[in-house]
């Protein structure tokens, strides 16, 4: 995406713009769920933004960082075995 469409530093721009602003690792339920509590916890009067790193396709094998199945719909057999795949690596 960085090389398509260069958005700078997010971080820096929100913060410009009178954000409270919060790093995350969008993969991880925990950092989701503690951004989440923090910014009803802490906003300082100020909007809250979230930024959170994550990888499209992240856990499916034929998806995972292919640029081409940002968006685009899996067909019948590829979302099963995506679905798959995803539970899998939930457990």
């Amino acid at each position: 995406c960085e090389d398509v469409m260069p958005l700078g530093n997010l971080a820096e721009k929100f913060s410009a713009f009178g954000c409270d602003v919060q790093r995350i690792d969008g993969h991880r339920i925990d950092e989701i769920r503690n951004a989440f509590a923090a910014a009803r916890k802490e906003n300082h009067g100020k909007p809250h933004c979230i930024l959170a790193k994550t990888i499209k396709g992240k856990g499916v094998s034929f998806m995972e960082n292919v640029v081409s199945w940002h968006g685009t719909a899996p067909n019948d057999e590829q979302y099963a075995l995506a679905m798959q795949e995803i539970e899998g690596g939930v457990r």
